[in-house]
């Protein structure tokens, strides 16, 4: 399975900080943000990664990230998106790395508590389709969000007004290779981007769309706010974490 992650994108909601930067060069705790998400990747396994950047310090990333050592890497690979399009546009760009293969994707802009190996196991054992990653929230309306009856979903809802649960679709899906032919067909929505909502819900309407409950604390960190509880967070627990604490037993 290959690994991308997604940090294009112009952070207006971070102005004035990214008028010289781009957002995921920003420092959450002791670390440069895009970090996470490539740790991310690294722990579950995943060894060939793209970095889709964007902006006008894209050539930053190349400087930080270098080869990959840092994350015992023996090379990473780079594209551009020019442009704000969403997050379906910056995956178009990464079919030629792709090839056909399996990928997760991660949003630049997410990190975790501990590690998403169990959902990356589970993907493996599918013969088709997607699987995304849950966390229930405080705040659904400011993600894709999923209507789920009984152990389905039937609907993934972007940015409801009123959502129809209190979970969120974490920045981290895992696609076939079928996504770039679904990705052709989208419409740019309301917003003017393509969204990778409609992409999951592709998926959901073949009946091959899986999902799982994230352990540990999730966070995006593209609002002051959301960085700021990223750093916290970070502070306080850590991240990243290949080891869990054990779940009190059942009563």
């Amino acid at each position: 399975m290959k690994g991308v992650v997604l940090a294009g994108g112009t952070g207006s909601r971070l102005h004035p900080l990214t008028r010289v930067t781009n957002k995921h060069l920003l420092p959450v705790y002791n670390q440069p943000m895009i970090f996470y998400p490539v740790q991310t990747l690294v722990n579950a396994g995943i060894q060939n990664i793209l970095v889709v950047t964007g902006g006008q310090n894209a050539g930053e990333f190349l400087r930080l990230l270098s080869n990959g050592k840092d994350f015992g890497l023996k090379h990473i690979n780079y594209t551009y998106q020019e442009g704000e399009g969403g997050i379906a546009d910056a995956l178009r760009l990464a079919e030629h790395f792709i090839e056909g293969e399996r990928v997760c994707v991660i949003l630049g802009d997410n990190i975790i508590e501990n590690n998403i190996c169990e959902a990356v196991e589970r993907f493996q054992r599918q013969e088709r389709g997607a699987h995304i990653i849950l966390k229930e929230v405080d705040d659904p309306e400011r993600f894709g969000c999923p209507e789920i009856r009984e152990t389905r979903i039937v609907a993934i809802e972007e940015k409801p007004k009123q959502p129809k649960s209190r979970y969120a679709v974490t920045g981290m899906y895992f696609f076939d290779g079928t996504v770039f032919e679904k990705i052709r067909r989208l419409q740019p929505s309301w917003r003017g981007e393509l969204e990778i909502t409609d992409v999951n819900n592709m998926y959901l309407a073949e009946g091959s769309l899986t999902f799982s409950v994230l352990d540990g604390w999730w966070t995006d960190a593209g609002t002051f706010e959301s960085l700021r509880r990223a750093s916290n967070l970070v502070a306080e627990t850590g991240a990243n974490k290949l080891t869990q604490p054990a779940r009190a037993p059942r009563r």
